[in-house]
């Protein structure tokens, strides 16, 4: 019976020196993530290696799905702990866990062992052998194929025995917090999730920035961001996302400025509120879910023009993705239901018929230069007046 998981990882078996640190922020991310689960765990690491073990009874389902949104890890396997350690007593444990997880079908198998104890009586290639022949003899719908078996068998002696079958694939990456803080520009739109979601994949801890216009978006639409930050907290831990009222800086924008400019100038406000937020944040950089010419505010121009407002990098983890590639990851991820609920975002609203695809920075600062009576007292407050929603997936 199942008691145990090993947790397998991949990347950070090459961190060298600073392996403990990525290690213990691993341990550390799955005992968050347990601790919504019913029942309690120990999880702890050996040598390499990485174990939640159940102390109470559990839902194996249920852990197993929590452990598939925990990034760093490779793959989960459960394990059946064998305290005794004798050699017969783990073949027979061996067996009826691969009739467990097996059932009767016929299946080829190859046996992998691994002997940390080194007081251990067999050595690793005789366990192979002996533990194989024992599976042959228990299990008739069993035959061997070392070169390509169905199904690999573990057998690993270490202060315990530990047997399994079965790896699940897990989502990889770094644990979240291993690199730093990052300031989300979440939209309601598909492409910001996934940037979100695909930045907590290499260790960066999420926080996000959303701009509300009231009246011209909804209470629904603001909501609906809420809901895309729980769903990537899912994945990211919790988020504490920033809703800043950007309606008076959109108007004065609108009243003051050329329409075909509104968008990139909108987008250079957006992106100094973000990194004002961001460094009072201790984040490092910004996040955005652009992609290299998917509409007029994304050319290289107008990307350049956006960019030239920041002085902390800006990072767009699907610069060259296609349309139908982020919307593959957004499925997977299930945030993609919720992003095409047709409430609209601030972006939207004020959209030009026909804007400028290629802005100049200059015309740009020029243009900004008839904001100066009053842009900086609504940034100003806008920042203070924001609301902070602490978001976590229940």
């Amino acid at each position: 019976m199942v008691r145990a998981f090993l947790i397998k990882y991949a990347e950070i078996g090459i961190k060298g020196k600073n392996r403990y640190m990525f290690e213990d922020a691993l341990v550390s991310r799955v005992s968050e993530r347990l601790a919504r689960c019913e029942g309690k765990f120990s999880v702890t690491k050996e040598q390499g290696r990485i174990y939640v073990e159940a102390k109470t009874a559990f839902d194996q389902e249920e852990v197993t799905e929590a452990l598939s949104h925990v990034f760093g890890i490779a793959h989960i396997c459960p394990v059946v702990l064998v305290e005794d350690k004798t050699f017969s007593v783990v073949c027979r444990e061996l067996v009826a866990h691969m009739q467990e997880e097996l059932g009767e079908k016929p299946f080829t198998f190859k046996v992998f062992a691994k002997r940390s104890d080194k007081q251990y009586p067999m050595e690793s290639p005789e366990i192979c052998v002996e533990a194989g022949a024992y599976v042959l003899k228990h299990m008739p719908n069993a035959s061997v194929d070392v070169h390509h078996p169905e199904v690999s068998v573990y057998v690993e002696i270490r202060q315990r025995a530990y047997v399994y079958v079965t790896s699940i694939p897990g989502p990889g990456g770094m644990p979240v917090g291993t690199s730093g803080r990052g300031m989300l520009l979440l939209s309601g739109g598909i492409d910001s999730p996934v940037a979100g979601y695909m930045m907590a994949k290499r260790g960066v801890t999420i926080e996000a920035v959303y701009f509300h216009a009231p009246p011209y978006t909804s209470e629904r639409a603001k909501q609906k961001v809420v809901d895309l930050a729980r769903l990537v907290s899912e994945y990211a831990g919790k988020i504490n996302l920033h809703i800043v009222n950007f309606t008076d800086i959109q108007l004065y924008i609108y009243d003051q400025c050329p329409h075909d400019e509104l968008t990139i100038l909108m987008r250079r406000y957006m992106m100094r509120i973000a990194e004002t937020i961001a460094r009072e944040r201790n984040c490092l950089s910004l996040i955005t879910g652009e992609s290299v010419g998917q509409v007029a505010s994304q050319t290289m121009q107008s990307l350049a023009a956006t960019d030239a407002v920041c002085t902390m990098p800006v990072f767009r983890p699907l610069i060259a993705f296609d349309k139908n590639e982020i919307i593959e990851i957004a499925e997977r991820i299930d945030t993609f239901e919720t992003s095409i609920q047709p409430f609209e975002d601030c972006c939207t609203i004020f959209v030009a018929k026909h804007p400028v695809t290629k802005p100049d920075i200059a015309k740009m600062e020029q243009s900004e230069e008839k904001l100066a009576e009053r842009i900086d007292e609504l940034v100003e407050t806008a920042i203070a007046g924001r609301e902070i929603i602490e978001v976590q997936k229940q």
